[in-house]
C-alpha cells in the first residue's frame, strides 16, 4: 500500500515531508525545529519562546513586521507559530493557489530574521503580558505547576515562556547565538500538506534552503527523575474554584506501554461517559471539567487528572479520584471500557487529521521529535492491539504512591489536611 507521505533528507541533513492530499482546497507550510524550553540553559530560559515572536518582527527582504503580516493576511492565510519543550514551529495555511507565495514567506522568516533592536525591546513588553494573562489563567497556570512539581530546577520543570525578570535582560546577542546553535539544517524539518505538486514544491524547498546552516546541533540535558513519596505544590490564589491537577509519573515517546497508557487516560477521563466524568461531575456535583492526558516527551512522560473544583468539595474530589484509579489497578475494568475507550481514541485521531494544517503538524511532530514517521493506520492498529490485561499492568505500575504529586491553585492555605488523604490505600 502505498504510504500517505513521502519523506526526503537532502544532503544538507534537511528533512522534507510531504503529504499530498490533491482534494484539499488549502495548504500547510510548516517548518518545525528541534528546539524549545528543554534545551535552554537557566539564564536563557524562555529564549526559544521568544526568539518565535522575533522571527515574524522583519526578513532581509521583509524589513518591517507589518510587510510580514499584511502579506499573510492578503493571502487570505491562517498562520502562527507555537513553541514547546522540544520543538517550534511556524506554519501558514492557505487556500492552494497560493501555495508557492505563502512556502517564500515561511522559509523566509525561518531564515532571514533580521532582529531589530527596537523590536527585541518592545517584544520584550509583550512577552511579559503573554505571561502575565498565563497567570491570570489559573486552568493553564497549574499545569505549569505540575510540571515545576515532577521535575525541579531543570529544563523540564522550566515554563515554557521563561520568567519575567530573565526576558528583560536578553540581548540581541543572546537570541543570536541561540539560533545559531539550534536552527540548523538536521534539526530542521520542512512539512508540506494539501494540495500541490510534488516535483514542483520539492525543487522550491531545495533552492530556498539550499544555504540552511550546517553546524553540529547542540543538545539538551537529560531530564532527572526522583521521587519516593507523594508530593503535593500549592499556589494561594483567591479563586472562584479550586484548580487541581494529580500527576503520576509514566512514560516517554519511545515506550510501547504508552498506547496503554493512552486507553487508560482514556477511560479515566477521556470523555462525558469516562468513569471520572461521571463520579466527578455526575454523580458529586463538584466540578464543570474533568478530564485525563497522557503526556510524553522524549525521556520523560506522565498521567495527569485535571479539574476545576469547588472548594468545599476538594477532599471528596481528590478521594474519588484515587479510588477510580485504584479500581483499574485492582482489575475492575470491563471489556466493554476498553473497546469504547478504543473507537474513542480512534475515532478523535481520525477527525484530528481531516485539515491539512493538522496532517502537517502529525508528521512534523514525530519526525522532529522520533526521527520515524508513522501513518495513522498502524496507530490504529497500535491502540486496537493493546488488551485489557495490558492497561491494568499499566496502571498497577504507575497508580503507587511513590508516583503521585498533586498541583493545586485556590485559596488553600496550607496543604496540609490534603497530605493526610492524599495517597492510595494498600
Amino acid at each position: 500500500m502505498k504510504k500517505p507521505f513521502k519523506k526526503i533528507t537532502l544532503s544538507s541533513g534537511l528533512r522534507v515531508v510531504l503529504v499530498p492530499k490533491p482534494d484539499s482546497p488549502a495548504t500547510t507550510v510548516l517548518v518545525m525545529v528541534a528546539t524549545g524550553s528543554k534545551y535552554e540553559t537557566k539564564k536563557i530560559n524562555g529564549i526559544s519562546h521568544f526568539l518565535e515572536h522575533l522571527c515574524f518582527k522583519g526578513t532581509k527582504s521583509r524589513p518591517a513586521a507589518i510587510k510580514i503580516s499584511a502579506e499573510l493576511d492578503g493571502l487570505g492565510a491562517k498562520y502562527n507559530a507555537f513553541t514547546g519543550e522540544e520543538y517550534t514551529g511556524y506554519y501558514a495555511k492557505v487556500a492552494t493557489r497560493h501555495t508557492a507565495k505563502v512556502f517564500d514567506l515561511i522559509s523566509d522568516l525561518y531564515l532571514n530574521p533580521i532582529f531589530p533592536e527596537k523590536e527585541i525591546e518592545k517584544e520584550k513588553g509583550v512577552i511579559i503580558e503573554e505571561l502575565n494573562m498565563y497567570e491570570d489563567l489559573p486552568m493553564r497556570r497549574v499545569q505549569e505547576i505540575m510540571t515545576e512539581l515532577l521535575y525541579g530546577d531543570q529544563p523540564a520543570g522550566w515554563p515554557i515562556g521563561g520568567k519575567k525578570e530573565i526576558i528583560k535582560v536578553l540581548t540581541r546577542d543572546d537570541i543570536i547565538d541561540y539560533r545559531n546553535q539550534h536552527y540548523v539544517a538536521a534539526a530542521t524539518v520542512v512539512v508540506v500538506a494539501g494540495a500541490f505538486d510534488e516535483k514542483t514544491m520539492l525543487r522550491q524547498i531545495k533552492s530556498t534552503f539550499g544555504a540552511i546552516s550546517t553546524r553540529q546541533k547542540h543538545g539538551k540535558v537529560k531530564t532527572r527523575e526522583a521521587q519516593v513519596r507523594p508530593d503535593i505544590k500549592t499556589q494561594f490564589k483567591k479563586t472562584d474554584q479550586t484548580h487541581l491537577v494529580i500527576g503520576l509519573r509514566a512514560y516517554d515517546l519511545f515506550d510501547k506501554r504508552r498506547f496503554a497508557l493512552s486507553l487508560l487516560s482514556d477511560i479515566l477521563g477521556g470523555g462525558m461517559s469516562s468513569r471520572l466524568f461521571q463520579r466527578v461531575r455526575e454523580e458529586l456535583g463538584a466540578a464543570y471539567y474533568v478530564n485525563a492526558s497522557a503526556e510524553a516527551s522524549t525521556d520523560h512522560g506522565y498521567l495527569s487528572v485535571s479539574a476545576g473544583v469547588d472548594h468545599k468539595k476538594l477532599y471528596l474530589v481528590v478521594k474519588a479520584i484515587l479510588e477510580e484509579c485504584a479500581k483499574i489497578k485492582n482489575g475492575l475494568i470491563t471489556d466493554e471500557e476498553v473497546k469504547r475507550a478504543k473507537n474513542h481514541l480512534i475515532g478523535n485521531l481520525m477527525i484530528g487529521l481531516e485539515t491539512s494544517d493538522d496532517l502537517a503538524v502529525f508528521y512534523a511532530s514525530q519526525e522532529t521529535l522520533k526521527n520515524e514517521l508513522t501513518p495513522l493506520k498502524d496507530l490504529v492498529k497500535n491502540i486496537s492491539a493493546v488488551t485489557k490485561s495490558e492497561i491494568v499492568r499499566v496502571a498497577r505500575d504507575i497508580f503507587q504512591n511513590r508516583k503521585l504529586n498533586a498541583a493545586l491553585i485556590g485559596p488553600l492555605k496550607s496543604p496540609a489536611p490534603l497530605r493526610k488523604i492524599f495517597r492510595f490505600q494498600d
